[in-house]
């Protein structure tokens, strides 16, 4: 079993789905984990005193991206540094790309992207520092082969992967890790409005007949934050049942 003892923790969009599970799966590890989205989890209280580590919380707009860059210089000021990033933040705003309102365009590599960028570039400033540190960032397969409808979403997701590649270089010679991972459809409040008959569809296409869970994600982000992970960085590792094997 892997070992977060002693190690910090910054989880975007840790109140729901695939980045509550890693921040839920950190802490069993013995990692302090701080939370950040743009709303706190109704159940914080009750999460935090179920833990059995411990959870911070802050909260930011993380499509305002002064108030990204400010929140988490506060973050490592609290925290006095983080040895894992996880990206994982995202909204979806889909349509067909000739209905897709230039906003709803922007927002969406706004939170996806913009964010997940800066987030990066602020805490690995101080991972540079300590010769140490994994950041993850959360892809998609739509970033790798694309999805009809979600022009914007695909667009972020691609380059999120393009500066994990660009980060993994810059940052080697001091021993920081930057990799991605690529979920293919899980189980999220995402997936969650698509309708029965789309879901079965999916299902029958994927090799392993079943939508992948937040905590199958949250496995390969636990193997990517612990120290058995050294000699891994600038990967793309898909999370998909096989669907693009």
């Amino acid at each position: 079993m892997f070992s977060l003892e002693n190690k910090k923790a910054l989880v975007t969009g840790a109140s729901r789905g695939i980045g509550r599970a890693i921040s839920g799966k950190f802490l069993d590890l013995g990692a302090e984990v701080w939370g950040l989205g743009t709303k706190e989890p109704s159940d914080l209280a009750e999460w935090q005193k179920n833990s059995g580590g411990k959870l911070h919380w802050a909260s930011a707009d993380l499509s305002n991206l002064n108030e990204v860059e400010t929140a988490i210089d506060a973050l490592i000021k609290e925290a006095g540094n983080f040895d894992i990033l996880v990206n994982n933040a995202g909204i979806t705003r889909d349509n067909l790309s000739f209905r897709m309102t230039l906003a709803d365009f922007q927002k969406v590599l706004d939170v996806n992207l913009t964010a997940a960028f800066l987030a990066a570039r602020t805490v690995g400033r101080s991972m540079i520092g300590k010769r140490r540190g994994s950041i993850i960032n959360m892809a998609s397969v739509v970033g790798i082969h694309g999805n009809g409808g979600q022009a914007n979403y695909a667009a972020a997701k691609a380059g999120l992967i393009g500066i994990t590649k660009t980060l993994a270089a810059e940052t080697a010679s001091r021993s920081v890790r930057v990799n991605a991972i690529a979920p293919g459809f899980i189980a999220t409040d995402m997936t969650g409005a698509m309708t029965d008959d789309a879901k079965q569809k999916i299902t029958g296409a994927i090799p392993l007949k079943r939508l992948g869970t937040p905590e199958d994600v949250a496995a390969l982000a636990c193997f990517l934050a612990a120290d058995e992970s050294a000699y891994i960085t600038g990967q793309v590792i898909p999370v998909d049942g096989g669907l693009f094997m």
